[in-house]
Order: C-alpha cells, then sequence, then structure tokens
C-alpha cells in the first residue's frame, strides 16, 4: 500500500472518527467522548466577558443559546442534605467526632450523597435550580475547635489535628464517591485557614499564628484533605491572616496550596468575604470591589460567594485583570461541573439511578439511629446508676431541652420526616410506666411564657381566619381560605401550611380578635423563616419583612383584662423551607416548686438540659448573659438551669442529667453532685431514641469527648489569641474537669501486652503497635484504643498528640489482639529551620491508653534512625 493510500485511509477514518463523535451534538463541549479539559475549552471560547463573570459567582445564570442551565454553587450537607427538604438528619459534626469511627462516618456521608443524588437528579426533571439543590456541598468544616466559647466548633470535628483529618477525609470520600468519571458530589474543605472565632467581629478580624500553630495545628487537616482526599473544593476565610484577607492571601493560597500541597481543585470565598476587603469597617485592605476582586482572583479564589465579583468586567476594561487570567479561574469551575455529569445525559452518570425513595428511608433512619447511639459520651456514673431498670414505675423527664425536637437537629441542618424527642424517647422505651414530664425552665430566661388559651377569635369562632396567596407578595386572589387554632406551621418534611398551598413561594395573613384574658404585660412572639410583620390593631409593631434565616422577635404590651386587640400576622416564604409560629401569652417567674410537686413521688429524674442552637452558631443575634453573637463569654451552664438542677438535687431522688450541646460545658456541680451524667450533643432526628437506650442498657455507650472540658473559663486564654499555649490537652498544664478522648462505659476493659514489632525503625518506615484487649465486666461494649506520640527531644512542642485509634468492640469475658500500624507521618514533628512538620530520626514515646490523661496508660519507647 502506497503512502498516498494510507494517508487517504488515515483521514477517512480522522473524519468518521469526528462524525461520529459529533452527532446530536451541537456544540463539542457537549460530546461526552472528548476530554474534559477539550470541553471546557470549547465551552470556554463561546462565552463572552459578561457570561465569564457571571459564572464566577455562586448563583450562575443559564445561558440559553447554548443549552447550559443556572446552578447555584451553594449547598450544605453538614450532617445530612440541609435546607432542601426532606433528609436524614445525623448527629451534628461534633458528635459524629465523639463515636472515634471514621469508617463509620465514611458510611453516614455515602448516605447523605446518595440522598443529595437523588434530590439533585428529581429537582433538575423538574427544572427546579434554587439554591440547596446542587451537588456541591460545603462541607466538612475542619477548622479546629481551640477554645469552647466559639459558636460553631459544633460544626467541626473537635480540637485536635488527627481526628479532625481522619474524620474530614472521611466526609469527604463518602460524599465524592469512587466512581472513576464522574463525583458522586463535591465537598469542600473549610474555612481555610486559622479561623475559630469570634464570630461577632469574623469580618475585620486579623488572626496570627506561630509557623509552629500553623503547621502543627491548623493546616494539617486541609492538608489531608487536599493530598490524600483528593477533596475538589476548598473555602477561603472571612479572617485575616498575618494582615492578609484569607481570600486574597497568596501565602496560603498560592504558595501553600496550590504550589506546595499541588492542589488543582476550586477555591469558593466565604459568602460575602470579598466584601469585607473593600467596605468600611471591614479589613479596608482594598479601595473598591474591582481591586479586591482582582486580587482575590489573582490568589485562586475562583468562585465568589456574594456580588463583587460583578465589578470584574470593569476590572477587565481597565486593564486591572485580564480576561486569561478569568479563565483559569473557569476552567477550574467549568471542569468540576462536567467531573459531576451536569452537562451529560444522566443515562451515563450511575449515581442517577438512586431513587428518590432514598430520602430518610428505614435504612437511613437506622443509620441515624446507629450514629446517635455511637456519639454518647458517659461521663458520670456514680454507684452504678446507670442502666436503670426496666421495671422503674414512675420517672419525672424534666428540662429546657427534654421536648425540643428542633434543638436535635443543630444547625446546617435538613428536614427529617419525624425526630425522637427526648421526651417521646422515654415514652416509647417504657411505654407502661409514667412518665411526668415539665419543662421546668427556660434555657438561659429566668422567666417562662405561660400561652393563653382561647384568647384569639374571628367572627367569634376560637382561631385565626387564614388567607393564602399563591405568590410571596399576598396579591391577586387567594389559593385558600380556612380558620386556624394555631399559628405552629413548617414545610420542613415536604409538609404544607394548608391544602393548596404551595411548599415554596407563597404568602400567608392571619386575622383574629386577642381578648385579654387578665390585666397585666402579654407577650406576643413570632418566629419565622423567611418574613414577617405583626399588625395590633392595624398598627405595625413588629417588621421582619426579608428572606433570611429563622429569625424570633416579641413584644410586651400591657392590657387590661377583657380588652379586645385586632391581630394581624403577614407572611411569606421564598424558596427552601418555611416556618412560622405564633404565641401570646404572659412572662411568669419560673416557678421551681410547681415542677417540684408534681414529680416529688419519681423513682428518678432525668434533667435534659445544656444549650442549644438556638444559642451557640454562626453571626447570631443573641444577647443573652454568657452569650454574644453566637458565641460564648462564659462555659457555665446557664445560671437558670443550675438554681433548677439544685431544686431537683434536693428531691433525694436520683439525678441524671442528659446534657445537649455543641460544645465544652464547666459540669463541677453535677459532677460532684448529679447520679450520673450523659453528654448527647444534638443527637440528630434518633436523639432521643439514642439517649434512651442508653440510659436504660439497651446500648451500651462508648462515645469519646473530641475536646477538653474545661472546670471554668479560667482555664483559657484570651479568645481572640490563636497561640495554643495553654490550650486543648496537646499543650494545657492544668487538669480539666474531663480530658479530650474521655468517656465511659458499662463494662471495663484491660490492657495488657502492648509491644511495638520494632523499636528501632528505619525513618519513614511504619511500626505496628499490638495490645491485648480484654473485657473484664460483664456486658460487651466498644473500647477506644488510643495512640499518642511525643518527640522526646522535642522541648517546645505537644506534651502529646492523638496519632492513631481504633473503636474495638469486646464481649464479656474476652480478650481480643489490637493492631495498629503507625505510619510514617504518626512521628512528624515540626522543624524551626524548615519552617515544616518533617519526620527525623530521634527517641520517641508511644502512649497507649483509653484518654488523652489515662492513669494506667502504657508508655513505650521508639528510636528512629
Amino acid at each position: 500500500m502506497n503512502d498516498k493510500l494510507k494517508s487517504a485511509i488515515l483521514l477517512l477514518v480522522v473524519l468518521a472518527s469526528f462524525i461520529t463523535c459529533s452527532q446530536n451534538y451541537e456544540y463539542p463541549f457537549q460530546n461526552p467522548k472528548m476530554s474534559i479539559d477539550k470541553r471546557v475549552d470549547d465551552l470556554l471560547g463561546r462565552l463572552t466577558l459578561e457570561e465569564k463573570v457571571a459564572q464566577m459567582m455562586n448563583q450562575t445564570p443559564a445561558i440559553g443559546r447554548l443549552g447550559i442551565p443556572p446552578y447555584d454553587w451553594w449547598n450544605e450537607a453538614l450532617h445530612g442534605v440541609a435546607r432542601a427538604g426532606r433528609a436524614t438528619v445525623f448527629p451534628q459534626a461534633i458528635g459524629l467526632a465523639a463515636t472515634f469511627d471514621d469508617q463509620a462516618v465514611y458510611e453516614t456521608f455515602d448516605i447523605v450523597s446518595d440522598e443529595a443524588r437523588a434530590k439533585y437528579h428529581h429537582y433538575q426533571a423538574n427544572e427546579e435550580y434554587d439554591r440547596y439543590k446542587g451537588l456541591t456541598f460545603w462541607t466538612p468544616n475542619i477548622n479546629i475547635f481551640r477554645d469552647p466559647r466559639w459558636g460553631r466548633g459544633m460544626e467541626t470535628y473537635g480540637e485536635d489535628p488527627y481526628l479532625t483529618s481522619r474524620m474530614g477525609m472521611a466526609v469527604v470520600k463518602g460524599l465524592q464517591g469512587d466512581d472513576p468519571k464522574y463525583y458522586k458530589s463535591h465537598a469542600c474543605a473549610k474555612h481555610f485557614a486559622v479561623h475559630s472565632g469570634p464570630e461577632w467581629n469574623r469580618h475585620e478580624f486579623n488572626a496570627t499564628a506561630s509557623p509552629r500553630d500553623l503547621r502543627e495545628t491548623y493546616l494539617p487537616a486541609f492538608e489531608s484533605l487536599v493530598t490524600t482526599a483528593n477533596v475538589r473544593e476548598v473555602m477561603c476565610a472571612y479572617n485575616r491572616l498575618d494582615g492578609m484577607p484569607c481570600c486574597g492571601s497568596k501565602p496560603l493560597l498560592v504558595d501553600i496550596l496550590r504550589n506546595e500541597w499541588k492542589y488543582s481543585g476550586i477555591v469558593v470565598s466565604d459568602c460575602g468575604a470579598i466584601d469585607d476587603f473593600w467596605r468600611k469597617n471591614r479589613h479596608e485592605t482594598h479601595e473598591d470591589a474591582a481591586t479586591a476582586s482582582a486580587d482575590a482572583i489573582r490568589s485562586g479564589t475562583d468562585l465568589e460567594c456574594g456580588q463583587s465579583y460583578r465589578a470584574i468586567i470593569d476590572a477587565v476594561k481597565a486593564g486591572k485583570i485580564s480576561e486569561k487570567e478569568l479563565d483559569v479561574s473557569l476552567h477550574r469551575l467549568f471542569r468540576g461541573r462536567f467531573e459531576l455529569g451536569m452537562f451529560d445525559s444522566d443515562d451515563r452518570v450511575k449515581w442517577s439511578k438512586i431513587p428518590y425513595s432514598t430520602l430518610d428511608c428505614q435504612a437511613h433512619k437506622q443509620k441515624a439511629l446507629d450514629m446517635a447511639h455511637k456519639s454518647m459520651v458517659l461521663l458520670k456514673n456514680a454507684n452504678n446508676t446507670l442502666p436503670l431498670t426496666k421495671s422503674i414505675k414512675k420517672i419525672a423527664v424534666v428540662g429546657p431541652n427534654a421536648n425540643d425536637s428542633v434543638m436535635q437537629w443543630a444547625n446546617y441542618n435538613g428536614f427529617p420526616s419525624s425526630t425522637k424527642t427526648i421526651l417521646q424517647g422515654m415514652i416509647d422505651k417504657l411505654p407502661a410506666a409514667e412518665i411526668i414530664y415539665d419543662k421546668g425552665c427556660e434555657l438561659t430566661k429566668e422567666f417562662m411564657i405561660e400561652e393563653f388559651s382561647g384568647a384569639i377569635t374571628f367572627n367569634g369562632k376560637p382561631g385565626f381566619e387564614a388567607t393564602y396567596y399563591n405568590n410571596i407578595k399576598l396579591e391577586g386572589s387567594p389559593i385558600q381560605k380556612e380558620t386556624t387554632q394555631a399559628i405552629r406551621y413548617t414545610t420542613t418534611g415536604n409538609t404544607q401550611f394548608a391544602n393548596n398551598v404551595p411548599l415554596t413561594n407563597f404568602s400567608a395573613m392571619y386575622t383574629g380578635d386577642f381578648k385579654a384574658p387578665e390585666t397585666g404585660t402579654v407577650t406576643f412572639i413570632v418566629s419565622g423563616d423567611d418574613g414577617y410583620r405583626l399588625y395590633i390593631n392595624d398598627k405595625v409593631v413588629i417588621d421582619d419583612w426579608s428572606a433570611h434565616s429563622t429569625t424570633i422577635k416579641q413584644i410586651e404590651k400591657e392590657v387590661k383584662k377583657g380588652e379586645v386587640f385586632r391581630l394581624k400576622i403577614e407572611y411569606f416564604q421564598a424558596g427552601g423551607d418555611g416556618n412560622l409560629e405564633f404565641t401570646a401569652g404572659v412572662k411568669r417567674p419560673a416557678d421551681f416548686s410547681k415542677t417540684i410537686a408534681k414529680i416529688k413521688d419519681a423513682d428518678v429524674i432525668i434533667f435534659a438540659g445544656g444549650i442549644s442552637p438556638s444559642l451557640e452558631g454562626e453571626e447570631m443575634p443573641v444577647d443573652a448573659p454568657g452569650f454574644r453573637k453566637g458565641d460564648r463569654t462564659d462555659i457555665e451552664l446557664p445560671a437558670i438551669q443550675k438554681r433548677f438542677a439544685e431544686e431537683l438535687k434536693k428531691t433525694g431522688k436520683p439525678l441524671v442529667f442528659v446534657l445537649c450541646t455543641g460544645s465544652a460545658i464547666a459540669l463541677n456541680w453535677f459532677d460532684e453532685n448529679a447520679d450520673a451524667i450523659l453528654c448527647a450533643w444534638y443527637g440528630g432526628q434518633a436523639g432521643g431514641t439514642a439517649v434512651a437506650d442508653v440510659l436504660w442498657g439497651d446500648y451500651n455507650p462508648a462515645g469519646r469527648l473530641p475536646v477538653t472540658f474545661y472546670k471554668s473559663i479560667d482555664q483559657l486564654g484570651d479568645f481572640e489569641d490563636y497561640s495554643m499555649k495553654g490550650r486543648t490537652y496537646r499543650y494545657m498544664q492544668q487538669e480539666p474537669l474531663y480530658p479530650f478522648g474521655y468517656g465511659l462505659s458499662y463494662t471495663t476493659f484491660k490492657y495488657s501486652k502492648a509491644v511495638l514489632s520494632q523499636n528501632n525503625i528505619k525513618t519513614g518506615k511504619s511500626v505496628d503497635l499490638n495490645i491485648d484487649l480484654q473485657n473484664t465486666g460483664t456486658v460487651a461494649g466498644d473500647e477506644v484504643v488510643q495512640v499518642y506520640i511525643r518527640n522526646k527531644a522535642d522541648k517546645e512542642g505537644p506534651i502529646k498528640s492523638l496519632r492513631a485509634f481504633k473503636r474495638v468492640n469486646v464481649a464479656a469475658g474476652t480478650t481480643t489482639n489490637v493492631r495498629i500500624t503507625l505510619a510514617p507521618e504518626a512521628f512528624a514533628t515540626f522543624y524551626g529551620d524548615t519552617q515544616r512538620m518533617e519526620v527525623r530520626p530521634g527517641e520517641y514515646a508511644v502512649f497507649v491508653g483509653n484518654s488523652s490523661a489515662a492513669k494506667d496508660m502504657t508508655e513505650l519507647s521508639l528510636t528512629l534512625e
């Protein structure tokens, strides 16, 4: 065959291949047989400058001429798919950390991503492109919980870099899946970096950290997620680090993230973080939005959650940044969407086959219960008070968290089809027993609201007239009218406010006459999401008419008995989920005597207290004693609860304290006076069942504290000081109330024959640790074997650092051998000459035990050569 004939045949083959690959596709970027990079390049070449800029903000509009639908990058899945209707709600992240079981956390987030995919394809089929309906999840939060006063600490995996790394990697792998062609969803490591409060000044705060603290504490989890778990997104933080806003920090985003760690994925700003560069009374490091945006993009912030990037068009035209520089970020952004299969047909994406029926299905409900079980930490059990006997006849369940389902959902939450409160868990556990419930007190307030019954009527009939509209402006003809006895509504779990009323984008008006049942001060309280107004006699007295997260507002009014007022409440819901609640009542001083009289004959008192996501969280409008804007100013239990507990103690009945919290609480009084203490965190939809199972011995607790429980605020440094000196178990010189890694069981364990496979190894090699673990009790249980390491020559380093752990189940009376491999990086130490964590020859101490401060901890020696 001559060369001309060969060339002709080759040309025909190439043309045939091109025709085959291009058939049915209007543009090459639509062709799934092309490489992703070529598809992205083709797409970028077709976009105008204005279209490019619009695609660099989280709410990306459709590009109709190219068949590209709109997409919102902002989605949440902190402990279940969040803010998008029905979903399984697992324990809050801090509770997941308390499991010390990263395999179980991986399985949990494999479920979360199943539900995410089912939702996404359902929404796409219905052309629903709202926020929280996508696949790019801004989870996990792997900041180090260095100080218990930080309100968002509950979103993290605790105070330890290694535990945070292990849990964070499990989340990433569960969310992103194992398909070689398409990611199941995106995970996002946030907030990069050196970010853990305070909330109230985060938009202007400048964090400083020594090179050692940066490398040893604040960066390891991020490095693990980037270099080992292949996380596809990283979110830069609000604060400055060493004078530079994190979303414009070249040392962070270029030198470390891109160059040192070779990260090629997407960087997204925290919401409004670019605004903080230039707005007055914030960082004020840049003169305007255009300069700020150009700097952020050059530093590698590809996607802005906010609006400052709108100024990029002017910045390009003014020569402050080139369109070619934008293309670098846009390539990463579109590559991410292609890798998720967003531009390919569902039949090519295996994740599209996950049915919508998987949402909060029975298997997922069971996993929520399993994780709630695993998260429970038994802090005290004097005289084997627990487990309680099921022959108990009369049980008192009291406290502000006993019957609160929303508290259990924590923040950044989804909405389960049902939730078991702690009270309901008790009722379900012992249906034949007499359960006496009394709230007793509020979380922080010195009073309670006693709601009036039957005080509101419309045209002489009890309740409000409710009128609903198929828009958010109370306009047009009503789509539904009815009378409602009370205003307590939610669209969570795909539940309508009323028949014929849509789940989203509607408005409502409630009208009724309030007749004062007594003379005094009446309190009117409205809470809602998104916007609401309260009118009294046609005058607006509460106005919160804007789309945002749930808020609670109240007004007090002096009234005379029999006086009548016309009430009107207007409400609108603008997407996602909605809720509205109205209360009219009178403040009564907390009267413990009524509660005590009610429960005096109980056989045991279960006091469910602590704090709540309504008090701690992200930049919240909270101003109660001990709290500030979502953070805490003290770590004591609110005073009203302590006084209530003191009265409960006086009854002489066994007192079991169930602590609901997202962070450490100073529990000195309870440690001295309660008969048992169970830390239940914010346990998710099955939290109440899990508490009951533990209290009555149907589950043997084995959770461990992922944070140190300090005795008081006196054991803490300045909240705004990011130095690790004296902080957490790694540097703390004082004795805490409960140490990191601590937790009790209904059985006992004995460690013996702890040996290393070698006592001298070459630097860079692994070593095995073997321990015989005996269950010396009478019931099966889990033990969390913890391994800590210290470099003996490092005088300025941590006292010890967690470097391995394993949760092991051991049957009663049996012994099992536990083998843990210590990888080379377990011996990494910070060295000032290189400003890096490195593994070098030297002498190391290896500690094995069941907490960071176990008194019977075994110490072994190892030499690295």
